[in-house]
């Protein structure tokens, strides 16, 4: 190990609790115990992924949060005393590891509650409302500390909660606790004055307008949180840990407002100068630890930081923090293992929370450990498998029901979260199986088949193996997926998969006695008759080198184009965004901490932005665009930079396919990273 790192892997206490070192798995939804929206049981799936995480060498295990008060079918965590006895009998299988376990313990979301379009129509419907109010009762999930407008939705306002519904929260708190301490758990953490969600609602000033012992004074406002670890202690005993996950700054200007690095603004919600003082308030109500990082769900990306947030983004403000308190202090947030040992052996923070990595590469504590760091997998912080929770103009949480029932897997590790469908079985019968090419689809097809067994063979045109995502890893801030390639062509060399360089297939006639996958990727789409779009630079030949001007017009506001966008005007270019619908990013899958980041770093850095606006011709030096109205004007410009998208482009079209072939990746359905990777799994798996 890299003595760089041995900070990380010393003991540390959380009261009386001994912590064999500092890395600290975080919660995530989906990784529960007790089940992620559904009816509450023990949860074998989520218990199988923490087990996994202990057995690897964590430290401190928080699964995901459990609401007291579960959102589907109204049920109190309490409740079901067969879950915890299901609990007791999994905990010395987990304590085996010599990890320590704390279970996170949620009141809920308030108005950060992620509405979907079934959720409006439920709640404007008198009758449907009524209907679904056993299974979902959206008045009660959604209530706050004050009326205020839901995060996701106009449709869907937050109500102010009633002084009786606090008081049982807090009893349900404490009855959860002393069931959960009963089962064995060495702790609990109260989620949390943190990221917004309902009891940081509370804390906030421009969500909390009451005027009785819950609102108005700095007393009143932490009073909700206070009450929970008191009753805690009440009913398990003083010295039965509770850890808070703490929002050191909430880096908020408004309602759906955030603040992003590095700008001047006036924050609505808890400055430094509050947060000292109630960090000593929390701690001197017992609080035995804070789990620390910044945001609110207005200011999304700091709690979910996406690829273009810094690495150790709320370092520097925890370690602030840090000095105003006796008890322990964990950050999170892109950590870097290294930065985070520098700043454990400084006695600036105490722990060091990681949570995607995880779901990338559940063994990457084991691999640091033993010097492997190029072994591990990495999370690409893309949120595409994890937390894919969209929102642009016009719609609530854009988002397949079964990924808002299913958070928590990885779109570059098929396998988490999903081991029911997806894990290597071994072949009985091995099979020489052809590959062509040698994208990230290709590369993971391969590797899964040759884990299985089967010698699979890869034939690339290129020179080298990545395909387009060469290109998709280009920018500057992208070195999170040039090491996912990287990972991928290590993969190719330490498993001794058979690759063809420069080998373009373009008849499959001669490998006919073998199986064969498909993946060929995508070629770019063009714009029908627009005159002059020759002149055009596609977005992969200016990713792989092709120089632009220093006005850069860039056709196109998805993902792709913003994040083109987001590059030039890091390089000092000055980008101009032309999109035909009315918001930028206007997609699925694209987590609004990701999303929400690059519409308001735009904003305020006042980069040109043209929405319902459509090209019509390219000039040399400037190009002619119609509005919503139909009415034409002029952009001048030194580089016009297409980003319209992409379309299948299989070496064998559908109808040439024979019954021993099939498609992986974009040459099949053009999508994204999660849609290439799991579909590669799939198609390896079945052969």
């Amino acid at each position: 190990m890299d003595k760089n790192l041995e900070p990380l892997f010393t003991p540390w206490k959380i009261g009386n609790v001994e912590i064999k070192n500092r890395i600290v798995l975080t919660s995530m939804g989906g990784t529960d115990l007790f089940g992620w929206m559904e009816k509450n049981h023990f949860d074998e799936a989520g218990a199988d992924f923490i087990l996994e995480v202990a057995q690897n060498n964590a430290g401190l295990l928080l699964p995901g949060c459990q609401p007291v008060y579960n959102p589907m079918y109204g049920q109190w965590l309490h409740k079901n005393k067969k879950m915890y006895k299901d609990l007791a009998e999994w905990m010395p299988k987990f304590h085996a590891t010599g990890a320590k376990l704390f279970v996170q313990l949620t009141a809920g979301f308030g108005r950060s509650f992620t509405v979907s379009p079934m959720m409006e129509k439920l709640y404007n419907n008198g009758f449907l409302r009524v209907l679904s109010r056993p299974v979902m009762d959206l008045d009660k999930i959604t209530a706050s500390a004050s009326p205020s407008p839901n995060r996701w939705s106009d449709k869907l306002p937050s109500r102010e909660m009633t002084v009786a519904e606090i008081q049982e929260f807090v009893k349900a708190f404490g009855k959860t606790a002393a069931l959960l301490k009963e089962a064995g758990v060495d702790g609990v953490e109260v989620h949390a004055v943190h990221e917004g969600y309902l009891l940081d609602q509370f804390t906030l000033g421009y969500v909390n307008k009451r005027t009785d012992q819950y609102g108005g004074s700095f007393e009143n406002r932490y009073r909700f949180a206070v009450e929970i670890v008191q009753e805690i202690k009440r009913v398990c005993g003083k010295d039965y840990p509770v850890s808070l996950r703490y929002s050191v700054i909430s880096k908020t200007k408004g309602f759906r407002q955030g603040a992003l690095p590095g700008e001047e603004y006036e924050e609505v919600g808890r400055d430094f100068e509050e947060s000292v003082r109630a960090a000593k308030y929390l701690q001197d109500a017992g609080y035995d630890m804070l789990n620390c990082d910044n945001g609110t769900y207005d200011a999304w990306y700091w709690a979910h930081p996406p690829i273009y947030m810094p690495e150790n983004c709320n370092l520097s403000d925890v370690e602030a923090l840090r000095r105003h308190v006796d008890i322990p202090v964990v950050c999170a947030g892109r950590m870097d293992p290294k930065v985070a040992a520098d700043a454990v052996d400084k006695g600036s923070i105490d722990g060091a929370g990681f949570a995607r990595q995880f779901l990338a590469d559940p063994e990457w504590v084991t691999k640091l450990m033993a010097g492997k760091s190029e072994d591990i997998r990495p999370c690409i912080l893309c949120h595409n498998g994890c937390f894919n929770m969209c929102h642009y103009k016009g719609v609530p949480n854009d988002q397949d029901l079964y990924d808002s029932l299913h958070l928590a897997r990885c779109a570059v590790n098929a396998e988490t979260m999903q081991k029911d469908k997806h894990h290597i079985k071994k072949t009985g019968h091995p099979k020489k199986v052809i590959v062509i090419g040698g994208g990230i689809g290709g590369m993971e097809a391969a590797r899964v088949l040759k884990l299985r067994g089967h010698e699979p063979v890869i034939y690339e045109k290129s020179g080298e193996l990545g395909g387009t995502f060469i290109a998709a890893s280009a920018e500057s801030y992208k070195g999170k997926l040039r090491e996912l390639l990287e990972w991928y062509r290590r993969q190719m060399e330490e498993l001794g998969i058979e690759v063809h360089l420069n080998t373009p297939i373009k008849d499959v006639g001669r490998f006919w006695r073998s199986d064969i996958i498909i993946a060929t990727g995508a070629k770019p789409r063009f714009l029908g008759n627009t005159p002059g779009q020759e002149k055009m630079i596609e977005a992969c030949d200016y990713l792989r080198g092709r120089e632009v001007g220093q006005r850069v017009a860039i056709i196109g506001g998805g993902l792709s184009g913003c994040e083109i966008a987001y590059e030039l005007a890091l390089q000092g270019k000055t980008p101009i965004i032309v999109e035909m619908k009315d918001d930028l990013i206007s997609q699925k899958g694209v987590c609004l901490a990701n999303s929400s980041y690059l519409r308001e770093w735009f904003a305020l850095h006042n980069v040109e932005v043209h929405l319902e606006t459509g090209l019509s011709e390219v000039w040399d030096g400037y190009i002619i665009c119609n509005d919503k109205k139909g009415d034409s004007f002029r952009i001048d410009c030194d580089s016009v930079i297409s980003c319209v998208g992409y379309i299948p482009n299989p070496v064998v079209k559908e109808n040439e396919k024979t019954s021993n072939m099939d498609y992986v990746g974009d040459c099949k359905e053009v999508g994204n990273l999660r849609s290439v990777i799991w579909r590669a799994y799939e198609v390896a798996m079945r052969i």
